[in-house]
């Protein structure tokens, strides 16, 4: 398996659209079988909002995990307007 680090941006004026899909989100990537959180969390704007997620997951290859985003439910509801993916090299700090 492969650690991947994805960031994402949400779309502007669009913190509604995350907080009513956020439990669907949460549910999804707590648990999905091919793809596994290994840590997760929104960055927050200067006013301290949500913006964007920063997410690191452990998965087969990019496919899997690109696979994977398409069934977020932030994505489906429309919520992102820039993501970056790409293979994670951990060096410090991983879990054990």
């Amino acid at each position: 398996m492969t650690h991947f680090l994805i960031y994402t941006e949400d779309k502007a004026d669009s913190l509604h659209v995350r907080m009513e899909a956020r439990e669907a989100h949460l549910e999804w990537a707590l648990n999905h079988p091919t793809v596994k959180l290994i840590s997760a969390g929104p960055w927050l704007d200067e006013a301290g909002d949500m913006r964007g997620s920063l997410l690191i997951v452990e998965g087969s290859d990019l496919k899997a995990v690109e696979a994977w985003l398409e069934d977020d439910p932030y994505n489906k509801a429309g919520l992102t307007a820039f993501r970056r993916v790409r293979e994670f090299n951990w060096l410090l700090g991983a879990p054990a």
